[in-house]
């Protein structure tokens, strides 16, 4: 893509960006139809297949970037997606909300600051798997990447029996939270779609044609991504931690409002956590493509980046305990917050990325 001019790279790059989000719309709505009629909605493999299905974006640009050796693309956009996709839940405060109690404190709940701490566990074992040697290596694995999975395995153990309750008072759940539990807007989408005479075969078929324009898309996206940010003298990694984050965040972003528009504010929150919480596992999948230990080449930005993501989750963990009850500037004391933390990380990201360049 490097042959052609500006206008015609960002033209490709917004296609793709809106094929995106389209194809990733359908597939959440899939996701949840598949899930329930598979018994799969409170189980491990819907949750599994919930991480894959809205990270798909992420996957086929991990999986080109690295296939091309970008390992700094591939990086950059797993890590600033976690920041970026943590920011939209600033989003579905201000404005899926409509007024009333802020989203953590209509979301509180014990099971989603345990999703919080795993997210928060996952990005420290990023950042010390970035201080091993280059060369600690074997049959494409590296300990970091392979470690980063083991722990987002046993973080899904732990939330599979953190939903079936906990051994505090009303199981976790905090006083005056949504009244339907978590996943009603799940049951409603198959509700809907069985009302609709959709059958099985065709919700599976669905998922399978957006998942392919979402792979293809996603690989439109770094290639012709990459290409602007060279032409435009753009860091790669700053491109693919801010522009190409935020385009791979968009079904997040509208699968979010739908659920906290039908008042399921737990599964808005817990889809997001979950999504980067998973998200890490991708180094592993980027250094079996490459045959390269991603992380250790991990520049300082990408580190700074994780530091980043921790604060901002962190920020929401602190806000689902302590439930803030007025609004600031149509948010959350604690969306505020995280918005004005990610406004100056992303300075600094500049500044940064100008200081390595």
């Amino acid at each position: 893509m490097t042959s052609l001019s500006l206008p015609w790279l960002i033209l490709i790059f917004v296609a793709a960006a809106g094929a995106i989000w389209i194809a990733g719309v359908q597939l959440s709505n899939q996701t949840d139809v598949l899930a329930e009629r598979l018994h799969l909605g409170a189980a491990l493999g819907g949750t599994v297949l919930l991480a894959v299905a809205t990270n798909l974006p992420e996957i086929a640009i991990t999986v080109s970037a690295a296939t091309s050796g970008n390992v700094g693309v591939a990086t950059g956009n797993i890590l600033g997606g976690i920041a970026i996709q943590t920011v939209v839940l600033v989003a579905l405060d201000a404005f899926g909300t409509h007024g009333g109690r802020p989203l953590m404190h209509r979301a509180a709940s014990l099971t989603l600051v345990l999703e919080g701490a795993v997210v928060v566990a996952v990005l420290g074992v990023v950042i010390a798997a970035s201080q091993l040697p280059r060369d600690l290596i074997l049959a494409r694995v590296a300990p970091g990447g392979l470690l980063i999975a083991l722990l987002w395995i046993a973080g899904l153990l732990l939330l599979n029996r953190a939903g079936r309750g906990l051994p505090w008072q009303e199981q976790g759940e905090a006083p005056d939270n949504q009244e339907p539990p978590k996943g009603h807007s799940r049951k409603k989408k198959e509700q809907d779609a069985t009302a609709r005479g959709k059958k099985t075969g065709k919700a599976a078929a669905i998922f399978v044609f957006a998942a392919l324009v979402t792979l293809v898309a996603g690989v439109v996206l770094e290639r012709s991504g990459d290409a602007i940010s060279d032409d435009i003298g753009f860091s790669g990694v700053l491109f693919g931690a801010t522009v190409l984050a935020a385009a791979t965040s968009l079904p997040e972003l509208s699968t979010g409002l739908t659920s906290v528009r039908n008042g399921d504010y737990q599964l808005a929150v817990s889809d997001i956590f979950g999504g980067n919480a998973f998200l890490p596992v991708l180094f592993l999948v980027a250094t079996v493509v490459s045959g390269q230990a991603v992380l250790p080449q991990a520049a300082s930005s990408d580190i700074y980046l994780t530091a980043v993501a921790i604060l901002l989750t962190i920020v929401y963990v602190v806000g689902l305990i302590f439930r803030p009850t007025k609004r600031v500037l149509g948010m959350g004391v604690d969306s505020l917050v995280v918005l004005v933390l990610y406004v100056v990380s992303v300075a600094g990201l500049i500044t940064l990325s100008g200081g390595n360049g």
